[in-house]
């Protein structure tokens, strides 16, 4: 499943693509068709995201709207662990804002900036694909989405009342609140970090890296965390977690940790993330892994306390 700061830069990427165009917006699958029809032809604002949650409003005019506002009919997508973007398009349809050109697929085949200016004409559609947004130079094709609808402004507010602070949007008083909310639960804080009711948007990579990173052994009861290791862990969090968004990649191992020579590119990019029976780069003590509420933890038994 993509983890928030994916997210975030498909917000980002979707936002320079269609904000202030009147996209036409269909439903090859069929599965979409009634919202395809409340969005087509109306104009796209500025996308939003929050955790591992994808908002992005339809007016008829040109206006500022702040997340989960009255009016707009709100685009919600939840990618869950098979939803994925694809784009297609000539050499203008390229967000800048995320590094370069979004992941494109020319029929069956994905590549990367790879068109035709003078003869691209949009491909039609897979069978599979959810919602198409298209304007003249482009399409953004969603397939498999955990879930796709349309929203009201209240309907938004009660998605977001379900999730946690979000790491990269770091709003005042979210760090406080994020202490609040592990500090009363006796549940593992391996557990709550992934709790999207907790925090929104982290997810196991960063899980496993930041508590390694912040020293906290992920069987600890949330009540038996200090406020001020909380602290750290959430600081960790944002910078991490921005760190991602801003590259499209995580890189979780500190650079003072990467070997000259690593054995792959495990070894380079993360702290304990899938290095079970690997030494720690801290203290040497080989990573240990166990299952944790049905997805894999990895941590350092040597360090982590």
């Amino acid at each position: 499943m993509p983890e928030g700061h994916t997210i975030h830069r498909l917000a980002g990427t979707l936002t320079e693509l269609f904000s202030g165009i009147r996209p036409t917006v269909t439903s090859p699958q069929g599965r979409f068709t009634h919202g395809a029809d409340r969005l087509n032809g109306r104009m796209a604002l500025p996308a939003y995201a929050w955790g591992k949650h994808f908002f992005m409003p339809f007016l008829d005019q040109p206006e500022v709207v702040d997340l989960g506002a009255d009016g707009p009919d709100w685009l919600h997508v939840h990618l869950g662990l098979y939803g994925s973007w694809s784009f297609d398009g000539d050499e203008h349809f390229v967000a800048h804002e995320t590094i370069g050109a979004p992941r494109r697929r020319i029929g069956e085949a994905e590549i990367g900036n790879s068109w035709a200016a003078d003869t691209w004409e949009p491909p039609a559609p897979r069978a599979t694909v959810r919602v198409r947004l298209e304007q003249p130079h482009g399409v953004a094709d969603l397939t498999g989405p955990n879930q796709c609808r349309v929203l009201d402004g209240a309907g938004v507010r009660a998605v977001l009342s379900r999730l946690g602070p979000d790491p990269i949007r770091n709003d005042p008083g979210d760090r406080e609140e994020f202490v609040r909310l592990v500090r009363k639960r006796r549940v593992s804080i391996g557990q709550l970090v992934m709790d999207q009711a907790v925090a929104a948007g982290p997810g196991n990579i960063y899980r496993a890296d930041c508590l390694w990173r912040v020293g906290i052994h992920p069987f600890r009861p949330g009540t038996r965390v200090s406020e001020a290791r909380l602290r750290a862990l959430w600081d960790d969090l944002v910078g991490a977690m921005r760190e991602g968004k801003r590259d499209g990649v995580i890189l979780t191992n500190p650079p003072d940790c990467v070997p000259e020579d690593p054995i792959d590119v495990i070894d380079r990019r993360f702290a304990v993330y899938q290095r079970t029976g690997r030494p720690c780069w801290r203290c040497g003590t080989a990573v240990a892994g166990a299952d944790m509420a049905g997805r894999r933890l990895f941590w350092c038994p040597g360090c982590q306390r």
